[in-house]
């Protein structure tokens, strides 16, 4: 086997694996690319607004996941351009040559042609985002605390979430939980216990990727902690006094957007083929039909299942699309020819608060606590170092003994979005 050169863009759950299963080849030299210098678990990021995580207990240094492979180079910069003609990946600080490029930028949240919008509803896709949401949480209830009129406490006690999909969900519960049983002893003038949660969805029910049954169940739970569910609802505008969403007006100071997401603006280097959301069209292999030696993966690829089903934007998807591209890699570079990806379907499920969840794999169905404990375990299965599984576990065994929230600190960062 003669020397071969990857380039990864991007250190998410694609891009980790794929160079994990890389550095166990040492004729293989691997650089991996990404704008941040850790692999975030994103699926928590939820924790870090709601202030029961910190962000490092959710992060870990690419450096230090990476680091006992030797053949595995890390840079941090941005990708400017990549020429697929000449083989090269064009940084704002070096030109790096490959023979395969594997491509795993992840998504980011999009407006809908609304971006004015982001100003005041914050995504969810960045620890950048994540501490900003919670800093505008907290500071809400901390100036409602302090005023006197009742109008504009019922406004910084009203909290806005548009979408209804597993982030809109998690956050919406998570919140409910903060103001009705974390926080409630701890300001003496408001009594939280009156705080507004509002989840908007333009569909016709929640969590629309699992079942209705499960969506239900959902649903009712959200109810029962004190969350206001509209559905069939569309935001007509979103300002500084709160959102539109048809002829009424809900006056809130806190909305939050987790309403949909758009592949990163990456995949348009590539000059290729691009589905109606902009991502990157694959074949079976994962790679681009023209070029047989770059593939995109993760939320940026356009990818189908065998029931030419698209794929969804799930860790599991890119975790295993990681490791097949890899090892599809190393069998080219052995002589032997490439196999077409099939996924693995390990179901899905979504928390909705303290021993509250819905899972769903293979037709079976599960709510409730049993769902809960299976939630956590595979979150905290999936979480990459051990220091991170051990702080996390026993900080949601606190949260949950407790109903305490350890990370409840205003700091101020810069969130806006910087795909690219």
């Amino acid at each position: 086997m003669t020397s071969t050169h990857v380039v990864i863009v991007g250190a998410g759950f694609a891009g980790i694996n794929a160079a994990k299963k890389l550095g166990n080849k040492k004729e293989i030299q691997v650089t991996i690319l990404d704008k941040k210098n850790y692999h975030l678990f994103q699926p928590l990021l939820y924790q870090v607004a709601m202030a029961g995580l910190s962000p490092a207990e959710i992060a870990s240094p690419i450096r230090s996941i990476l680091s006992k492979y030797n053949n595995i180079n890390v840079a941090i910069g941005n990708v400017t351009e990549i020429n697929l003609q000449d083989q090269t990946v064009k940084t704002e600080f070096k030109n790096y040559k490959f023979d395969y490029l594997i491509l795993a930028c992840g998504a980011t949240h999009s407006y809908f042609g609304k971006n004015n919008w982001e100003e005041f509803a914050p995504g969810l896709k960045s620890i950048e985002q994540a501490t900003e949401i919670r800093r505008r949480v907290l500071t809400a209830f901390e100036l409602a605390e302090r005023e006197n009129n009742p109008k504009k406490i019922r406004e910084y006690l009203t909290f806005v979430i548009v979408g209804g999909g597993p982030t809109g969900v998690e956050l919406a519960g998570s919140l409910s939980e903060m103001a009705h049983f974390t926080l409630n002893k701890e300001f003496k003038n408001i009594d939280l216990k009156s705080t507004s949660i509002i989840l908007i969805e333009a569909g016709d029910r929640i969590l629309a990727g699992f079942s209705p049954e499960l969506s239900e169940h959902a649903k009712n739970d959200l109810i029962k902690i004190g969350v206001t569910v509209k559905t069939n609802t569309r935001v007509n505008e979103i300002n500084e006094s709160g959102v539109r969403i048809g002829d009424d007006f809900i006056s809130s100071k806190t909305v939050i957007w987790a309403a949909g997401v758009q592949p990163s603006a990456t995949g348009k280097l590539l000059s290729s083929e691009l589905d109606r959301a902009g991502k990157v069209v694959v074949n079976e292999y994962l790679h681009l039909a023209e070029y047989k030696n770059v593939f995109v993966l993760g939320d940026q690829a356009c990818a189908f299942d065998k029931e030419k089903r698209p794929l969804p934007g799930l860790a599991p998807v890119a975790i295993q699309q990681g490791i097949h591209t890899a090892k599809n890699i190393i069998r080219n570079c052995e002589g032997k020819s490439m196999m077409p990806f099939s996924y693995f379907d390990k179901g899905q499920m979504a928390t909705i608060g303290r021993g509250r969840a819905i899972s769903e794999y293979s037709g079976f169905k599960a709510h409730g606590k049993i769902a809960w404990f299976a939630w956590l375990f595979i979150h905290i299965l999936y979480l990459v170092g051990f220091r991170n599984k051990v702080f996390v576990f026993f900080q949601w065994i606190w949260s949950y003994i407790t109903f305490g929230r350890g990370a409840r600190l205003i700091t101020k960062q810069e969130w806006k979005n910087n795909d690219g």
